[in-house]
């Protein structure tokens, strides 16, 4: 195709750009959706287009309307023959936005390029798209600011900076701060709409990235303070991966790796929502419009930035096993093992009857992420009984705002001996000791009544 033949088809795209809706079953030409940014309506067509070819992997979802009335599409992503891992556990949940700021347009294309990525992976036999999806679901926002986006504003229409509208200390930065953060928190039907859906569809996502464009770099929280988060040691052990082995892009945390700032979806996704969150922002170096590069080779590198935090997030929290507990005299001892690399600092013990009433539980304790824990307990209180149940209680992360969890432990890495015993010798032992002492009787009164006869005769 000549680029008179793209120049037409993009001047017709242009004119229904502004339309909330668009008829889906129009496809675009791949050529222009490698070489353009997307407006609302060519996105409304991509989304709606995979939604129909691909119903088992695609589920399409509006979370919400723009101040001017857009959809905000989301891709949820999966292989949604299956409603667990092949191991019976739930899937691990992704959570992506872009698109927040609607000049940011690579921002928005790094979100596009991640859903196709395993959407047309999958189509193709790609086996890492394959495996991911059937452990994984990707709940895919990319164009949360549709109508900044069409007006190639950084604001929404209100003129509000979306990413500072979030109810995570609002309006609560330095006052040289000039960006307009709204007239309260989630006064913007966007971000209402963004916070609803996390809340609602993944409160319990174990990975949340918002992707922006400007300076190249991915920021963690704090944005507000120059402090490092509760989990700093998950996010430091990303950044070494991620700089050892992909790429050499700056990780750091927000405050200090930008300049400060409050009301961010990144912080609120950590500080509220409890996950672990990213601001990846793409290179202030605009794609050209046109430009022989294709948008997929500019934006390779951070795609494989995102393919590794997608493929490895079940390590993104802690995963505690309990190798083993033994319970003797009056004490508790366990092994426990954290093979995820987020650390926890408050899991307790918990043992039930059938019926889930809680009949004791131990002090808490923490184990440091990939490292292992040997805990001791005083048992005194503990009361066994028949058919109890043993269970793990922690939170994900250290951040207090993290999912508890509650986790069955294997019976048989338990080891118990009956207190009524503990003091008490083994049976074979006890009836040895009565056998020697029940003789020593008998020869006894066997040896007085012999002397007396002996007396007798004499």
């Amino acid at each position: 195709m000549g680029r008179s033949s793209v120049a037409i088809a993009l001047v017709t795209l242009f004119i229904t750009s502004t339309a909330p809706i668009i008829n889906a079953q129009v496809g675009q030409p791949d050529i222009v959706q490698e070489h353009w940014y997307h407006t609302y309506a060519t996105l409304t067509l991509d989304v709606n287009e995979w939604a129909d070819n691909f119903p088992t992997i695609v589920d399409l979802i509006s979370a919400g309307q723009t101040e001017m009335g857009r959809n905000l599409w989301v891709l949820r992503i999966s292989d949604w023959s299956v409603e667990t891992k092949p191991n019976g556990m739930d899937k691990d949940v992704v959570y992506i936005d872009g698109g927040h700021h609607g000049n940011e347009h690579l921002g928005t294309e790094l979100a596009f390029l991640t859903a196709e990525y395993y959407i047309e992976g999958w189509a193709e036999g790609n086996q890492e798209a394959i495996d991911v999806l059937k452990t994984t679901e990707l709940h895919i926002l990319i164009m949360l600011n549709a109508d900044g986006n069409d007006l190639d504003t950084r604001w929404n229409v209100n003129q509000v900076d979306l990413n500072r509208n979030y109810d995570h200390f609002w309006n609560n930065c330095p006052p040289n701060n000039p960006t307009q953060p709204g007239s309260s928190a989630f006064s913007e039907s966007e971000t209402l709409a963004n916070s609803v859906y996390m809340n609602t569809e993944v409160p319990d996502a174990d990975l949340y990235v918002t992707m922006h464009t400007g300076v190249w770099i991915m920021l963690y929280p704090w944005g507000r303070w120059p402090a490092q988060p509760s989990d700093r040691e998950l996010f430091h052990f990303i950044r070494d991966e991620v700089n050892n082995n992909i790429s050499d892009i700056p990780i750091q945390n927000a405050n200090q790796g930008l300049y400060p700032n409050c009301g961010t979806s990144r912080d609120y996704g950590y500080g509220v929502m409890g996950y672990p969150t990213f601001t990846f922002e793409t290179d202030d170096e605009q794609f050209l419009l046109g430009s022989v590069e294709a948008l997929s080779d500019r934006l390779d590198e951070e795609l494989n930035v995102m393919k590794y935090l997608i493929q490895n997030v079940w390590y993104w929290r802690a995963r505690l096993v309990v190798e083993d507990i033994e319970i003797n005299k009056n004490f508790l001892s366990a092994r426990v093992s954290n093979l995820g690399h987020s650390s926890t600092a408050n899991a307790t013990f918990h043992y039930s009857d059938i019926t889930g009433e809680l009949l004791w539980h131990s002090e808490t304790f923490g184990v440091n992420a990939t490292n292992e824990s040997n805990v001791l307990f005083n048992a005194n209180n503990l009361t066994l009984v028949d058919d109890g149940i043993w269970s793990i209680h922690y939170q994900k992360r250290v951040i207090s705002s993290s999912q508890w969890v509650e986790e069955l432990i294997d019976e048989s890495t338990i080891k118990t001996q009956s207190k009524s015993n503990v003091f008490l010798p083994a049976p074979s032992l006890m009836i040895y000791l009565v056998s020697i002492l029940t003789a020593a009787i008998t020869g006894r009164k066997n040896q007085n009544t012999q002397t007396k006869s002996n007396n007798f005769i004499n």
